[in-house]
């Protein structure tokens, strides 16, 4: 399940991940993902950060991990953000590390991700001024590269 949205960015993914095989369900916010993922139980969600607020995408992972109806579904989040990539096996220190940098303490988003064993996770400044954490299953970098979402998706479906 993708929830993006952009419905020309859904388009494309429903496209390429059809024509991988899967079944593809898309949502337009937040609201309609979280009753999707509810009565659908996707076997991996595709989440997008800025919808109708600037980190919607980041509210549904949060509802996602503390939701036991949905902690069973991985999910990827899609952006165009920059990655972060570490060898660090932590990647929660790094962005601790990230933060103490002056010229970053002030980022908005910090995608990290390990290159070794592939753990990731989002380290964001909330409007309340507070760095918020939690981890991801990984990333799809923005625009889709074909030759590398099917391989993606492939790693995280159940």
């Amino acid at each position: 399940m993708i929830v993006d949205d952009d419905i020309d960015v859904i388009t494309v993914i429903v496209t390429i991940l059809k024509r991988g095989g899967y079944d593809v369900y898309s949502a337009m916010d937040k609201k309609e993902g979280l009753e999707k993922l509810s009565s659908l139980r996707p076997d991996l969600a595709i989440l997008d950060v800025m919808m109708a607020t600037q980190y919607e995408g980041f509210e549904i992972a949060q509802e996602m991990l503390s939701n036991p109806e949905f902690t069973d579904i991985p999910f990827l989040i899609h952006s165009s953000i920059n990655i972060i990539e570490t060898s660090n096996p932590n990647v929660q220190e790094m962005a601790r590390e990230l933060r103490r940098i002056p010229e970053l303490k002030t980022t908005q988003v910090l995608l990290i991700k390990n290159i070794i064993d592939g753990s990731a996770g989002i380290d964001y400044m909330a409007e309340d001024g507070n760095s918020h954490w939690f981890s991801v299953r990984g990333f799809i970098k923005k625009p889709v590269d074909t030759q590398k979402i099917l391989p993606e998706i492939s790693k995280h479906i159940r």
